[in-house]
């Protein structure tokens, strides 16, 4: 027989001896069957049976694949018990008796006369078997030679591992030492195996009709041994779960409402899976897409929450400032109110990081009492995320968008396309181009995934998509979408939103309380302006959860000597050497600790604690040291994080003409610097701006190199051309640009002053730089509606349709021209 060897220990017995040069004639190993029953015995060496096999191993073969495995084809000696165990690693060792010693019969009569009669019949059921055999089968014309060549005391062992018996029989005859039992325990196998037989030729008989076939074949289950009898028994206890099982399913589709293309796509797979038998791979996978179409919410859906006065309590208390969004939410409340069967706008929030676009698509299913559902799009970069595999794949599974409203259990749910500008193609196609069906109100009613293969009603759904730029969103896509910009925040808005939520957010999350710190105004406004520099509020977070770290050590502390809390004293020396009771003030961070103060006061995080724990400010105003020399003007950005302040720099030298452009600058902006210093040589001799030499020619003898700072970041983009003609004006002219204005726009070649996008972002960075006054495009008057009240009473608006307008607000007292200064009089 073949032995699989696959445990650790008997697969170091086969190497060490087996593998290892060992003849494998001369290497006698034992064979013990394995009686552990593996659901009650979880020990690591197999229970060994009383008594087993000597035996030789013929041949060896083995494989490295999947894992190291061996299998062996022994051929049996004698039976042998095992006595003593010597060791059990690297593989067991055993001291062993050998029980049965058939050569010590010493001649064939005592054979007969000991077991004549028992071997005789043996024999001859032992040949009546053989004959109903197939004869044309190698191995039984193998069969029928042993039979007449092999010593009739062997047949009793050769018989019992051909004839169909259990295991519990097979143990039997391997524990019947004696020659007599063991004829004994194995005549019955042979007659059940011959009866069974039996009826197996009178079931092939033609002549039978239907009815009796099947009668006579109930009878052969019973005989066919304990093993199969109970095989037969289970695979008829299976068959009739999974026919249950079936019907129950059946019963789960047509109660789920489904519409009737799906329905009769899903009853035709029934009646496939019903005449589909369980070992068919095809089975798994039908009965698999049949289960995914009767748990889909086909018209199961959620009761929208329409109480406008509550929604907009709701979405104040969660969200400060985003008047834009919360009108839209609001606008959709009010008309579904009005018309119940509306289908569910396509939203797109665009905006930088961290200003709370995610947390308001969740705010907005919780407003309108939906399940909400995010999608997080970063990277995907196969078609099949959105659209699911064809049923045709291995492994195929359905979209995100079907997955996502299995798995929220409503079909009007609140989907969340989180960045839905960072999409990726790849060789599996374009995801952007498998969402344009999803996100098109007017297509999206019979979305249909690749899986599903039916559509799908996805209209009641509120797709909400962000983005932090709608540059990298294909035109298609994005025309689909109803884009809300959501800009960052002012210095006001981010010190009410650290106050309202995110102060309250790190206390929890840091285990204090409001009456162990006190973080004031003005410390928050300090962290706004000199350790963060965004458009969002994910850096001013981190800041104050760093601040709440520090007092935590100092609680913990506190806490561990003495039972007592140890907390800092400020920093002055009279206030040190005061009593607790006299020292009514909170306690400050930056000083040393002092355990003598009452436990009950909290910590308070001014400016000196605030540089002991952050460091120093990271972000200076170094606006006004920077404009003290003529050829710096500074300019206002858009990035995808917010609105920044650029400075552009300029400087001539002795030179052949050559204007030279650095800091990363892309091919818009170097055209608005050809524009600039083209309009300015057209226009010198009426601003009266020279070169070096005193020419009128700018360029002549003279190089100009243009600079913006911060070369390695990349820059590009329309709205830097008027600060590049103030740049160049300051330094032809020698006069110096006013140190509180910031200008935006983009140029002509006849100098006029074209609109540009981003204006609030521009000027809240202006505002974030303390500057006073902004020049900005005339046409861009009607964003100036976008910004704070505060902030428009800070700053000065300046609107300019003309470089000549931009030049004059640039410069105090307006820049001078040739028609301007006065001349005196020849009478």
């Amino acid at each position: 027989m073949r032995c699989s060897v696959d445990t650790p220990g008997n697969t170091e017995l086969v190497r060490s001896r087996l593998l290892r040069g060992t003849s494998l004639k001369s290497t006698i190993i034992g064979v013990i069957p394995n009686t552990r029953d593996p659901a009650t015995d979880s020990e690591q060496l197999p229970a060994l049976h009383r008594i087993g096999t000597a035996a030789l191993a013929v041949q060896v073969v083995g494989s490295n694949w999947p894992k190291p495995h061996y299998t062996l084809l022994v051929t049996g000696l004698c039976r042998f018990q095992v006595a003593q165990v010597l060791k059990e690693r690297p593989y067991p060792v055993a001291e062993v008796e050998q029980l049965d010693r058939l050569e010590e019969l010493s001649s064939k009569a005592e054979f007969q006369e000991a077991l004549g009669e028992l071997s005789e019949k043996f024999y001859k059921y032992a040949v009546q078997l053989v004959e109903m055999l197939d004869g044309s089968v190698p191995a039984v014309a193998k069969l029928k030679r042993l039979l007449d060549n092999l010593p009739k005391e062997f047949l009793p062992d050769v018989l019992t591992s051909i004839i169909r018996t259990s295991n519990e029989e097979k143990l039997q005859i391997l524990d019947a030492v004696e020659l007599e039992e063991r004829f004994k325990v194995t005549i019955p196998l042979l007659l059940r195996q011959i009866e069974g037989l039996k009826l197996l030729h009178k079931t092939r008989n033609p002549k039978l009709d239907d009815e009796k076939r099947i009668i006579a074949i109930r009878p052969l289950r019973k005989l066919g041994g304990g093993a199969a009898k109970q095989h037969s028994l289970e695979s008829t206890d299976d068959d009739d779960e999974d026919s249950d099982d079936n019907i129950l399913l059946e019963k789960k589709i047509k109660s789920c409402s489904m519409p009737e293309p799906a329905l009769k796509v899903c009853m035709k797979e029934m009646k496939r899976l019903k005449k589909m038998p369980q070992s068919m791979p095809e089975y798994v996978l039908t009965r698999n897409y049949l289960e995914l179409m009767s748990e889909l919410p086909w018209s199961k859906s959620s009761t929208d929450r329409l109480d406008i006065r509550a929604a907009r309590i709701l979405l104040d208390n969660d969200h400060y400032a985003m008047a834009k969004l919360k009108r839209r939410v609001l606008e959709y409340l009010a008309v579904r109110q009005l018309k119940n069967n509306l289908k569910g706008p396509i939203l797109c929030f665009v905006g930088p990081p961290g200003v709370g676009k995610t947390s308001v698509g969740r705010s907005i299913a919780k407003t309108l009492g939906r399940e909400f559902h995010r999608i997080a799009l970063g990277g995907v970069c196969d078609q099949s995320d959105i659209r699911g595999h064809r049923r045709t794949y291995v492994g195929s599974m359905p979209g995100r968008i079907i997955n996502g409203l299995k798995s929220v259990g409503v079909n009007n749910p609140v989907f969340l396309l989180d960045e839905v500008d960072k999409l990726g193609k790849s060789l599996q196609g374009d995801p952007a181009a498998a969402l344009l069906e999803v996100l098109d109100p007017e297509q999206n009613h019979s979305f249909t995934d690749h899986y599903l293969n039916v559509a799908f009603d996805l209209s009641q759904v509120l797709f909400i998509a962000t983005a932090n730029t709608t540059a990298t969103i294909p035109a298609a896509l994005l025309d689909r979408m109803e884009v809300l910009e959501v800009p960052g925040y002012s210095q006001e808005e981010k010190i009410e939103i650290a106050h309202r939520h995110l102060i309250a957010k790190q206390l929890s999350q840091h285990g204090l309380t409001p009456e162990q710190i006190q973080i004031p105004t003005d410390t928050t406004l300090e962290i706004i302006t000199r350790y963060t520099r965004e458009a969002g509020v994910r850096s001013l977070e981190r800041r104050l959860g760093a601040v709440c770290r520090a007092v935590a050590v100092k609680v913990a502390e506190g806490q561990h000597r003495d039972g007592k809390s140890e907390t800092p004293d400020v920093t002055d020396a009279e206030d040190r050497k005061a009593k607790p009771s006299e020292d009514p003030r909170p306690r400050d961070i930056s000083g040393p600790a002092d355990l003598s103060l009452p436990p009950e006061m909290p910590i308070l995080i001014d400016h000196h604690a605030l540089k002991d724990i952050l460091g120093a400010p990271m972000y200076e105003t170094e606006v006004f040291e920077r404009l003290n020399q003529p050829g710096v003007a500074i300019g206002l950005a858009w990035t995808p994080l917010g609105g920044e302040i650029m400075f552009v720099e300029a400087s001539r030298m002795d030179g052949e003409g050559q204007l030279t452009l650095t800091g990363q600058l892309g091919d818009v902006m170097k055209e608005s610097a050809h524009l600039a210093i083209s309009w300015l040589r057209s226009n010198a001799k009426k601003y009266r701006l020279c070169n070096a030499s005193g020419s009128f020619d700018l360029l002549d003898s003279n190089d100009i190199h243009l600079h913006f700072p911060a070369g390695a970041v990349t820059k590009d983009g329309p709205s830097a051309g008027v600060a590049i003609v103030t740049c160049l004006a300051s330094l032809f002219s020698g006069r110096l640009v006013s140190s509180d204005v910031a200008m935006t726009g983009e140029i002509t070649l006849r100098g006029l002053v074209l609109p540009v996008g981003g204006i609030k972002d521009k000027v809240l960075a202006a505002h974030r730089a303390k500057l006073k006054r902004v020049i900005i495009p005339q046409r861009n008057e009607k964003d100036l509606e976008e910004i704070p009240v505060n902030v428009r009473r800070d700053l000065t608006f300046i609107l300019v349709g003309t470089l000549e307008d931009v030049l004059n607000a640039a410069f105090d007292g307006g820049f001078f021209k040739m028609g301007q200064e006065l001349l005196n009089s020849k009478l």
